[in-house]
């Protein structure tokens, strides 16, 4: 329960990669065609929850996935992810770009983190940043179920922070892919509704 052995002030809502780049359709996956109605849903359904934990003194973390420019503002790019996304180019995920940026609908992000790989902890101030302002539950949201919330919410178990997968706030680029990733993370931490967050916070 939110409040129980937690204080609201003390919990962070954690955006994963909800960025324009992702999710706009002038960002580098809506000009490539890429995306998902269950991806496009999330910043209009997560909004009432940031607002609310920003009214009663909680935290909004937004993760941004970086393409780092290298010489010549060419992006270091993986294999893997060149493979997987031949169509990322020069100016995707840079860094203070509008691309990069969180989506205006969750704005402003009381913390914001560039992250280069699946997990937000991977080479990152994330974890600092957390302890710091005295963060201890983390309510995990974003894309994609099965990439980026599951390696960051592994990655938050193992350093022992109390751990909420927003069910509803997730998702992946098929249904189906989103629910066999929430069944595998649910001996990982508790699997919870928004509203059902949003009702405890209230009560808090």
């Amino acid at each position: 329960m939110i409040g129980s052995a937690t204080p609201v002030e003390r919990t962070a809502l954690l955006i994963i990669d909800l960025q324009n780049d992702f999710l706009h359709p002038k960002g580098a996956y809506g000009r490539a065609g890429q995306g998902a109605p269950e991806i496009a849903a999330l910043p209009e359904r997560l909004k009432p929850l940031a607002d609310l934990l920003r009214a009663k003194g909680g935290y909004v973390v937004s993760t941004q996935f970086t393409l780092v420019p290298a010489r010549g503002g060419e992006p270091l790019i993986s294999p893997h992810l060149k493979q997987l996304r031949p169509f990322l180019e020069k100016g995707d995920f840079q860094p203070g770009a509008w691309g990069h940026q969180l989506v205006d609908m969750l704005q402003p992000a009381d913390l914001s983190i560039e992250k280069i790989a699946y997990s937000a902890f991977y080479m990152t101030r994330l974890e600092w940043v957390l302890r710091k302002c005295g963060i201890e539950r983390l309510l995990v949201c974003g894309i994609v179920t099965n990439g980026g919330v599951a390696s960051t919410v592994r990655d938050a178990h193992v350093r022992d922070f109390d751990t909420i997968v927003l069910e509803d706030g997730c998702a992946a680029f098929s249904p189906a892919v989103h629910d066999t990733a929430i069944e595998a993370l649910r001996p990982v931490c508790r699997i919870a509704s928004i509203s059902e967050i949003m009702r405890e916070i209230e009560g808090a």
